[in-house]
């Protein structure tokens, strides 16, 4: 960990607070009761279209993140076409053959998650063969939203209401990012409708990288636990794949400081 991490997608500006300073290694080392807890994850430079990571020298538990974008919220933005290129190229096109779920203005704005469970089935009683189907066939999302001002130039995760139908469906299915299309972009949509960024003219969305961290360790914890619950083959693999698509690395330390203090599952 000692990275800012960018998400290189077409989404929109979400209010965040200034990134805190990082503890000095003296004061980590002296305040954690396990350090080596701390090596468990790191962050990465992932090359895609999706992700980028920008990555700064910096010694064991001593590191300050930076982030690609001004703390105040106010970009300075050149009118130079040079200057503000844009240098993010969009995703890959949806993965042939994947579950498509169409979500209106008015399935989000009454909070209704029937098109997830008409498209995918009920969630809550998978077989083992049914996860894996779905595993490999992925999940993408398509919002038709109508705008009431033909002039409001918000992106989709900009809205207040399609980010809380976001919220009720991770609270339901928290799992769920693992199940996404992460190559056509769905999985930087999905952490951007529950994670605080801003926009770059020239980077496109910026994360909070406090809050990217905290978004996709919630996500290693529980999409691990259910893949175990589905008896998938490689659960740590599947898990990594996922971390790493946010921009971090996850070691062996970790899964294995969860198998020698589990918990029950939800």
């Amino acid at each position: 960990m000692g990275a800012a991490t960018t998400i290189h997608h077409h989404l929109p500006v979400a209010p965040h607070r200034p990134t805190p300073r990082r503890l000095s290694s003296a004061s980590a080392s002296s305040s954690s009761p396990h350090p080596a807890a701390f090596r468990c994850c790191s962050r990465l430079k992932t090359p895609g279209i999706q992700l980028q990571a920008l990555s700064t020298p910096a010694r064991a538990y001593d590191f300050t993140l930076r982030v690609a974008f001004n703390p105040s919220g106010n970009f300075d933005l050149s009118l130079s076409d040079q200057d503000d290129a844009p240098q993010v190229e969009p995703p890959p096109p949806p993965t042939e053959g994947r579950i498509e779920i169409v979500i209106s203005k008015d399935i989000i704005q009454s909070l209704d998650l029937s098109p997830v469970q008409e498209a995918l089935g009920d969630l809550n009683s998978l077989t083992t063969a049914q996860s894996k189907k779905l595993l490999d066939r992925t999940v993408g999302f398509t919002i038709i939203y109508e705008r009431e001002d033909p002039y409001d130039t918000r992106e989709l995760s900009e809205f207040p209401d399609i980010r809380l139908w976001f919220v009720r469906l991770d609270a339901s299915y928290p799992w769920f990012p693992v199940v996404l299309d992460w190559r056509a972009g769905e999985l930087a949509r999905y952490a951007a409708m529950l994670a605080p960024h801003q926009m770059s003219a020239r980077h496109g969305v910026v994360f909070n990288p406090e809050a990217l961290e905290l978004f996709g360790m919630n996500k290693v914890f529980i999409v691990y636990s259910w893949l175990k619950q589905q008896n998938h083959v490689k659960p740590r693999l599947k898990t990594a794949d996922m971390a790493r698509m946010l921009g971090f690395g996850i070691g062996d330390e970790l899964f294995d400081l969860i198998e020698k203090f589990p918990v029950d599952t939800l």
